[in-house]
């Protein structure tokens, strides 16, 4: 009983925290509710006894992932995107948003039988299938995340140079907040 309500709760939090994701309109707040969405996520795998998921969740995505977003949002120049309004192609997203949580649905519906093969799976075929079979997709979600990052530095550098430039040709207002 006890752990039919702490599942209740993970699930509500995680659900809770995902919305929070998609519909707040601070980047920053976003990245914070990815992180709890997926520190709830790992409260959940350590329900269902799958202690190395969720240090493996709490490690990579909770404390690597969520970092290097935060990390890059500190580096991006906020003053860049106050111009940016709301999107006029948001109706067209939530349809393509509905059209593929409905083609998610259908294929976990379609394939829940599989999963119960699943249950006798090892960390040792845990671990062969990491570093055969997903090891080039792993390395190529690395390498995306790491442009992110260098993109970031590229942007803030670049806004650190414009900044100078306009300080030394005499466009900045005097020092002491003159009038």
């Amino acid at each position: 009983m006890a752990s039919l309500v702490a599942f209740s709760f993970l699930a509500a939090l995680v659900l809770g925290a995902g919305l929070g994701v998609v519909l707040t309109r601070n980047v920053a707040y976003a990245a914070l509710f990815l992180l709890v969405t997926l520190v709830a996520v790992a409260g959940i795998f350590i329900l269902a006894l799958a202690e190395f998921l969720a240090l493996v969740q709490v490690l990579i995505y909770g404390g690597a992932i969520v970092i290097v977003v935060i990390f890059a949002l500190m580096l991006t120049r906020i003053e860049e995107f106050s111009r940016v309004r709301d999107n006029p192609q948001k109706p067209l997203a939530v349809v393509a948003a509905l059209a593929i949580l409905g083609v998610l649905t259908a294929a976990f519906l379609q394939f829940r039988p599989a999963v119960a093969t699943l249950r006798g799976a090892s960390l040792e075929g845990l671990g062969k299938e990491l570093f055969t079979r997903w090891a080039i997709p792993f390395e190529v979600a690395s390498l995306v995340l790491l442009v992110a990052l260098l993109g970031a530095f590229l942007i803030a550098r670049t806004g650190v140079d414009r900044d100078r430039d306009r300080d030394r040709d005499g466009d900045a207002p005097p020092e002491g907040g003159g009038r």
